[in-house]
């Protein structure tokens, strides 16, 4: 559906009414001659064609009886390196909408910070009343539409307002899909293989996140771009929310560390090294007293 309420809003006046436009064939040419040079040569100032950037993450949603329960790894990936092993991503919108994001963190960070700005300021505008869910989305996907895919977050939207729970997924482009349950990410192919397996209507509250659980150790023990622990968040109905930082830690070292027996061949005892002599000097000091310093008055 146009976000356009005029539909001469953004058309270009002066395009042609119809047919095909080549305005860009010499330039596509030109592209792919200077990446088949590019590849085809050692000199490396030739130009190619950008790549995506390859990103990791998973993140799920689903419907529940009483509410919505989100799900998250916490693995923060730069290229192949782990950057973060417990970074959040479970994001704050409002105080019943919370959002899962996937993607670049900065674009992630932000755009869920603006968004959540936006509607505190128009809870403020309107009463300070409960936000709606489908407000959110609105708001995220019309700001991720203007950028075109240029803004790198692909976000689960949750939450519970006046016309019960709700679940959104949202896609950098703009595109939205209202559903029981959602995953994006690399690793949302493993955690969808859990949900459609396991995906009951109605679930109870334990099952639904041993369920959100589940998937998300899927990513984790299945995707690259995916890992360390379990972030879930619970948001009822009834209003209360619930909060779970680091509910399943299964790839945690410090027991097997603290397991490890080394061995004290090189750790140094005192009286190891022996001192053959030992001579003590009272400190001189500066030689300057109160009496040797003049204070003079500030001018002001």
């Amino acid at each position: 559906m146009s976000e356009f309420t005029n539909p001469a809003v953004g058309v270009d006046t002066n395009a042609p009414s119809g047919g095909f436009s080549f305005d860009n064939v010499h330039r596509n040419a030109l592209i792919q001659q200077t990446a088949g040079n590019a590849q085809s040569s050692s000199d490396t100032k030739k130009s190619i064609l950008p790549l995506a950037t390859k990103t990791g993450t998973t993140i799920v949603g689903l419907v529940y009886k009483n509410g919505i329960v989100l799900g998250a790894d916490t693995r923060s990936t730069n290229d192949t390196t782990v950057a973060d092993k417990n970074c959040e991503k479970i994001h704050y919108i409002a105080p019943n909408i919370y959002c899962c994001g996937a993607g670049t963190a900065a674009d992630t960070e932000k755009t869920t910070e603006l968004i959540s700005s936006q509607m505190e300021l128009l809870r403020m505008n309107t009463g300070g009343g409960q936000s709606r869910i489908v407000t959110a989305c609105t708001l995220l996907k019309r700001m991720l539409f203007r950028y075109q895919g240029h803004v790198s977050a692909a976000l689960v939207l949750g939450g519970c307002d006046v016309n019960g729970p709700h679940l959104y997924q949202i896609y950098p482009h703009g595109s939205t899909g209202k559903l029981p349950f959602t995953t994006m990410g690399s690793g949302s192919l493993a955690a969808m293989a859990v949900f459609e397996a396991d995906y009951r209507d109605d679930l109870e509250e334990e099952d639904a996140v041993g369920l959100v659980q589940r998937a998300i150790l899927a990513g984790i023990f299945n995707d690259l771009g995916s890992g360390s622990n379990v972030d879930t968040c619970i948001i009822r109905t009834d209003g209360s929310v619930k909060m779970g930082r680091n509910d399943i830690m299964p790839n945690e070292v410090k027991p097997l560390r603290e397991g490890v027996v080394r061995s004290d061949v090189l750790n140094m005892k005192k009286g190891t090294t022996a001192v053959l002599k030992s001579t003590f000097f009272k400190s001189k000091g500066m030689g300057v007293s109160l009496a040797d310093v003049t204070v003079t008055a500030m001018e002001t």
